[in-house]
């Protein structure tokens, strides 16, 4: 039963055809994601997004637009009495001299290139994500 509602929050930042990408290992499972995470109570969504990306990569960022907002239900992937929310924007980073994992449980970086032919992306709203980026950046 459905119980709880989970509000991400996350970021696409896009250079010369890559889009940045965070791996990290999740309930014991290995995971390729974009940067942000979890909306906290009392915070507007780009609220989220500036304190995601400084708690974990040490970078301020411009947001560029809006991208795009889960249209579907979609139970989470770890919890199944949740329902995610998850919103997407197109953001620079504005410091990138300052780039620096913070947070532990992220393994690497890595700028994937969005002219693959393939979705490396496993969790089901990153590949609508990922298709978007496609179409708007080839």
């Amino acid at each position: 039963m459905i119980d709880n509602i989970n509000i991400r929050v996350y970021a696409c930042v896009v250079k010369d055809h890559k889009v940045l990408t965070l791996f990290e290992e999740y309930a014991g499972e290995p995971l390729m994601k974009f940067p942000g995470g979890g909306l906290e109570y009392g915070e507007g969504v780009l609220d989220c997004l500036h304190r995601e990306f400084d708690e974990e990569l040490n970078v301020k960022i411009e947001v560029v637009s809006h991208l795009y907002t889960q249209e579907n239900f979609q139970v989470s992937r770890f919890k199944e009495n949740e329902q995610l929310l998850t919103i997407y924007y197109l953001v620079n980073i504005i410091n990138e001299e300052d780039f620096l994992i913070l947070d532990p449980c992220i393994e690497k970086t890595e700028w994937i290139d969005i002219r693959r032919p393939d979705n490396p992306f496993v969790l089901p709203i990153d590949k609508i994500v990922f298709d978007l980026l496609k179409e708007k950046f080839l």
